[in-house]
């Protein structure tokens, strides 16, 4: 078994000690005991110093209180002050960290990780399991009634009609709902143009003017009726399709900026876009289709996350895969993460250094004496005891060398 450490060094003061009796008591048998006995107790006084220095480190020597022993606890605030700025100072400034940052190239870590199957398979299951969490945490009577009651009473304090009209201002700003106008002109046109929708209206027109039944002209009626219309609307399209400025487009504008504008300022509009809004919200089928899509959402999240080859997993990993592959691909993309964490870290440094100095502080302040004293006992006791040793020996070469030294100068 071992001899702990801190034996062995106590081992060599007794050691000193023993060697040092023996060589007082054969001092007059031969002169080398002279030196033996100076080393011996050279020796003993550095092992003693030694050994009271490392006690004082952490409690009072013998239990005697002289001053300037127990120094780890007497000054425990000052050392977790201390500390807490070492590390602020050295491990937390601006310089260290960005030059940190400047050699991660967190881009290209970012996309070589990603780009691993295996890890992008660990991104999709970890946040399969994030997502099963909170759909055990989302479904909840109570939850549902909470958001039952807090989106309806947002939905109740917006202003459909005023919304409604800013909306449609940014659609049509620019006259940007005259492509809207071109697409439902091409759709009529290609309406009209089917034949089957042509012989619908001529069928009809020859319905209406049954009179011309008896003399045989009724399907005549129809037809000519039908490519009259057809010719009709075509070279009205073709004319609004050719001049921007047409007519009926004037007219399609001046009605999108009239309705804009009552929607945005009349009061009967608004009174009755509120009223239709109130009258949707508490109508009994709105809570339950929520309650019912919130139940169907939660149901097929939870049936598809339970399945060994759960759709919602297989595409979360494939699209961590994906963005590897981009991203490791894609070099500027990994300069410009690299920027944003540059660009980013000089602020957050500032706003949490000192929160993190003083939760040292704090820490180190609320930790028990004896335990922490304990603490560092058990990480520092070895040097320690090698000090004690190194001491004794150190000590015991002095001495000898000392009474060599006087030896030599009494010759």
């Amino acid at each position: 078994m071992r001899l702990p450490i801190q034996h062995f060094a106590l081992g060599l003061l007794a050691a000193a000690a023993l060697l040092y009796g023996t060589a007082v008591a054969l001092h007059n048998s031969h002169p080398a005991w002279g030196y033996v006995a100076a080393f011996a107790e050279a020796a003993m006084v550095g092992a003693i110093a030694d050994w009271f220095a490392v006690a004082a480190l952490f409690r009072h020597p013998l239990g005697l209180p002289i001053p300037h022993t127990a120094i780890v606890p007497a000054n425990k605030e000052r050392i977790g002050a201390n500390l807490a700025e070492f590390i602020c100072a050295h491990f937390l400034s601006d310089e260290q960290v960005l030059a940190k940052l400047h050699g991660l190239k967190a881009g290209a870590r970012l996309a070589d990780w990603l780009a691993r199957p295996d890890n992008a398979h660990a991104v999709g299951r970890q946040l399969v399991a994030l997502a099963r969490y909170g759909l055990e945490a989302l479904d909840d009577d109570r939850l549902r009634a909470w958001l039952r009651v807090t989106v309806v009473a947002r939905l109740e304090r917006v202003d459909v009609s005023a919304l409604a009209g800013q909306l449609l201002d940014l659609l049509t700003a620019d006259r940007r709902h005259q492509a809207l106008l071109d697409e439902v002109l091409m759709q009529i046109a290609l309406l009209l143009d089917d034949p089957a929708v042509q012989q619908r209206i001529a069928g009809a027109v020859g319905e209406e003017v049954g009179y011309l039944r008896y003399l045989g002209l009724k399907n005549m009626a129809g037809n000519f009726a039908a490519d009259k219309l057809v010719a009709g609307v075509g070279r009205l399209l073709g004319d609004m399709a050719a001049d921007p400025q047409h007519e009926l487009r004037l007219k399609f504008d001046a009605f999108a900026a009239e309705f804009i504008d009552k929607l945005k300022h009349d009061p009967a509009f608004r009174l009755r876009a509120a009223a239709l809004r109130d009258e949707a919200l508490a109508h009994p089928a709105l809570a339950a289709y929520l309650h019912e899509l919130w139940s169907e959402l939660l149901g097929w999240l939870r049936d598809d996350l339970a399945r060994a080859d759960s759709t919602l997993a297989r595409r979360l990993a494939d699209a961590a895969l994906t963005l590897g592959a981009r991203l490791a691909a894609d070099r500027p993309m990994q300069d410009w993460i690299d920027a944003q964490l540059v660009a980013a870290a000089p602020p957050l440094i500032g706003r949490y250094r000192e929160d993190i100095r003083r939760y040292i502080v704090a820490r180190v302040a609320a930790w028990n004496t004896e335990e922490m004293t304990a603490e560092l006992e058990r990480h520092l006791g070895r040097d320690l005891q090698f000090v004690r040793i190194n001491g004794t020996v150190v000590g015991g070469l002095v001495g000898l060398a000392i009474h060599a030294g006087t030896r030599w100068l009494a010759s």
